[in-house]
């Protein structure tokens, strides 16, 4: 085991800090939950082993095709998680092993279980300790006794452009030791949480993600991981969570058990059509400020809309918010984008320095970030 406060410092010390905001969506048709935990004595979590032998003609073919090298490469620290609680099984999902041991996976893989199972290659299952997990984030960081060949998956040193070819191995409906491929489709994503925030900065892709298969690596050709697969979207679309925001949340689950948000306390729009012409913008660009919480970190600096009109035959068009096109000096043309500025650059306590247009004036006032609510 690596349980140890040298090894969780170093942890916390190969990682930046903490950050990440935004008020968002609530819900989320078609994601791709955790499917029903198999009964113990059922199929192995990590299915057959590959003993490397047989036909010399097939091992050639692996080692000449890309997706079968990653496979090989990546499928020993792949694993499975399976959660009970006094009742039975509760979830069931992917997860992979990360910085210096620590087993990665989504925050609704392991919620509401009181006895985790992390299962690797060859069906061997072993009883894991949940370290910390963020709702928000969707993350959770589990300790382990792994296998030696059980190594560490690097990250990403940067994102991966559109149409960089990725993968996706894990455990969908339970089967272990499964891969997808596909491509990344965007970058960017701000993916709506029921837990009133918005997921950000999110990878997506059209690498097949079903039920099972959250929380595994999306990993490019490289073996190293873009994204935590958190959810699938439908059919040709799925998402993960970025390699960045994952380097800045897990090595606080693994250090204080929880990973602190900052937090602006205010309604943010992406802005329309309607919208912009409604208030006289004179682009569909920024963020529209529609309300600002009493008490909240941005109270008496930011403005929120205090009226409503019609526009392009939109009824009901909030009016008289600010417009943030700016944040510490850096453009800001939509909500995905001030979302990753928060996730990425900032942390609870950090001063905030806005750009915003108001009544048709830019103004440049600042306040210092609060840390987010309990959900």
């Amino acid at each position: 085991m690596n349980d140890n406060a040298r090894t969780r410092r170093s942890l916390l010390a190969a990682a930046a800090g903490t950050g990440v905001v935004l008020t968002g969506c609530s819900g989320w048709e078609g994601s791709a939950d955790d499917t029903p935990a198999s009964p113990p004595g059922s199929t192995p979590a990590g299915g057959s082993e590959d003993t490397g032998g047989g036909n010399s003609e097939m091992a050639t073919t692996a080692t000449t095709e890309p997706f079968a090298d990653l496979y090989r490469r990546l499928v020993p620290s792949v694993a499975v998680v399976r959660g009970y609680d006094d009742d039975g099984p509760v979830g069931q999902g992917s997860a992979f092993v990360a910085f210096d041991g620590t087993v990665v996976t989504n925050q609704h893989v392991v919620e509401g279980a009181t006895d985790l199972f992390v299962g690797f290659t060859g069906g061997e299952s072993r009883t894991g300790e949940l370290l910390g997990a963020d709702v928000y984030a969707d993350l959770a960081a589990v300790e382990v006794e792994r296998p030696e060949d059980a190594e560490p998956l690097p990250f990403v040193e940067r994102e991966p452009p559109v149409g960089a070819q990725v993968a996706a191995v894990g455990a969908p409906f339970g089967l272990g030791e499964s891969l997808s491929s596909g491509v990344i489709s965007g970058v960017d994503r701000s993916l709506p949480s029921e837990s009133g925030f918005s997921i950000p900065d999110a990878i997506q892709t059209d690498a097949a993600a079903n039920p099972g298969n959250s929380g595994g690596p999306l990993a490019t050709l490289d073996g190293r991981v873009a994204g935590v697969v958190t959810r699938g979207g439908g059919e040709n679309i799925a998402f993960g969570i970025s390699a960045a925001y994952t380097q800045r949340v897990v090595p606080a689950l693994v250090e204080d058990g929880e990973y602190d948000h900052p937090y602006m306390g205010v309604g943010l729009l992406d802005v329309t059509p309607p919208l912009a012409r409604a208030n006289g913008f004179e682009r569909s660009t920024g963020v529209y400020v529609t309300r600002v919480i009493e008490g909240g970190p941005a109270d008496g600096t930011l403005r929120g809309s205090d009226g409503s009109a019609s526009a392009l035959g939109v009824d009901g068009v909030p009016t008289g918010g600010d417009l943030v096109v700016g944040l510490d000096g850096r453009e800001v043309r939509s909500l995905a984008a001030l979302s990753t500025h928060l996730a990425l650059l900032t942390s609870p306590g950090d001063p905030l320095g806005v750009t915003v247009v108001r009544d048709g004036e830019r103004r440049n006032p600042s306040f210092e970030l609060g840390e987010r609510p309990e959900p």
